[in-house]
């Protein structure tokens, strides 16, 4: 009898891979979830894969072996019904773990920022070099158009995540996946709704190193403070580190193993060097300095199961960028609108840097609008309120999102911006403001790490209706 999996919360970004994962063993699948929208919808229905809106307890087949997502918890009524009547069920991560990891290389990609990126082009280096890898990675890479494969290699690259397992698992999830190859791209507090400061988040970071083998490889950026606090506590395994910087005389780029130099100001164009000290010219299409980081750390995996860095320029430049990634979601009237799912200042701060490119002059190219949405959970306690303004400081003018349930106001943070910031509290409204406020020539970036209401088409609609009933404007 074919085997039946029923995942609960099927579309956040690693349920939906495993779906697809499970689909490729031969299980029969199906799911539920209360919160659906793109990218992860529609992959989801393109594979045939039954979803039922919301957790009635009615709806639960009794067939199955349930997957329970880390966003469920005691009280859910899908929950409640798989205990009461004593259903089988596991979590997403030991799953993975006992169905696809078992037997295989697996090369881990962690960190707090930049994880899918780096694991999509992970992925794409090991696919290019004929490895035919499997991955899971927590978006959609635009080359594979797909979140998750099994492939047919003895290799698989997942996203990291140090988010907790499940209701009954408190573990981080990443402690599960016994990677041979393990990048660690930065590490700072986030997750306040589970972590209650750095410290402890640098001891799930330090149960993963545990698990990586002598005989594998640890890749992190050189002289990070929390990465170098959290590996005092205990490093077995071979390192090699990274550093990504602007100046060709730098000392930092001569004491890492692995260095990018930037060689243009959004890191469309940069050079690499590896541990045996061949230099690599590199000109794609992403940008920002964060991604040529990311890209570096790609390679430097890719290179520890056989990849020789030589073959990275073509890769990376043939390389499509991840959905919700920096993504160009359309162009009217000469405004380019851009999705990015930035959730961190952090995060913010460098997808805004990537679109500081000057002219000769010295001046912008294009005016830079940034619209946020502060959705994570620990941008809703607040705890990251202080460096939201800063973190916008390339910008020229700022759009705050407050949604509903925040329980703190956004007046601090407009009144301590550099650029001319506003709050809105209604979409509609947002929308009505961005077209009042957009001009050929601005790059309008929204970042947010749910769906938004739809608002990037809503807006690219918008602003194409404002064009048809004045076209004088596209003139101007």
């Amino acid at each position: 009898m074919q085997q039946h999996l029923h995942i609960l919360g099927i579309c956040g970004t690693f349920m939906g891979g495993l779906a697809l994962l499970a689909r490729e063993l031969g299980w029969r699948v199906s799911g539920c979830d209360a919160n659906v929208y793109p990218p992860m919808s529609e992959q989801l229905a393109g594979a045939g894969i039954a979803l039922t809106e919301g957790y009635a307890a009615e709806d639960l087949p009794a067939d199955a072996l349930f997957v329970v997502g880390n966003a469920l918890s005691r009280g859910n009524p899908a929950v409640e019904a798989v205990l009461d009547r004593g259903l089988p069920y596991t979590s997403g991560p030991r799953w993975l773990a006992e169905h696809v990891l078992a037997g295989r290389w697996v090369l881990a990609v962690a960190g707090t920022h930049g994880k899918t990126t780096t694991s999509s082009l992970l992925a794409w280096l090991l696919d290019e070099a004929g490895l035919e890898p499997g991955f899971l990675i927590g978006g959609v890479p635009r080359d594979f158009g797909r979140s998750a494969r099994l492939g047919a290699g003895s290799f698989f690259v997942v996203e990291a995540d140090e988010y907790d397992t499940a209701f009954f698992d408190k573990r981080a999830k990443f402690v599960h996946y016994a990677p041979r190859t393990l990048i660690i791209n930065n590490l700072e507090f986030d997750h306040a709704d589970i972590y209650p400061d750095l410290a402890s988040i640098q001891r799930q970071f330090h149960h993963l190193i545990r698990c990586v083998p002598g005989s594998g490889r640890v890749i992190t950026p050189a002289a990070v403070p929390a990465i170098e606090d959290m590996l005092a506590q205990g490093l077995w395994t071979p390192r090699e580190t990274l550093v990504v910087c602007a100046d060709p005389g730098s000392a930092a780029q001569n004491d890492a193993d692995w260095a990018a130099r930037l060689e243009s100001a959004d890191g469309s164009r940069f050079s690499l060097r590896s541990p045996e000290g061949g230099c690599h010219a590199v000109h794609w299409t992403q940008r920002g300095a964060h991604n040529v980081a990311n890209a570096l750390a790609a390679v430097a995996a890719a290179r520890h199961v056989g990849v020789a860095p030589s073959r990275s320029p073509g890769a990376l430049a043939a390389f499509s960028g991840v959905r919700r990634r920096l993504e160009l979601a359309g162009e009217e009237g000469g405004v380019r609108v851009y999705d990015d799912f930035a959730h961190h200042p952090t995060a913010i701060r460098a997808t805004l840097d990537a679109f500081n490119v000057t002219t000769d002059n010295g001046a912008r190219e294009r005016r830079l609008i940034a619209v946020i949405e502060p959705r994570s959970n620990t941008m809703r306690k607040g705890r990251h309120r202080a460096q939201l303004a800063p973190s916008t400081a390339a910008a020229d003018r700022v759009f705050w999102y407050q949604p509903p349930g925040l329980d703190w106001s956004l007046d601090d943070v407009v009144a301590e911006a550099q650029a001319p910031s506003t709050i809105a509290s209604d979409i509609d409204g947002l929308v009505v403001a961005l077209v009042a406020e957009a001009r050929a020539g601005d790059d309008i970036v929204i970042m947010s790490n749910g769906g938004f209401g739809g608002i990037h088409q809503r807006l690219l609609s918008a602003l194409a209706a404002r064009d048809r009933a004045a076209p004088s404007r596209n003139q101007s």
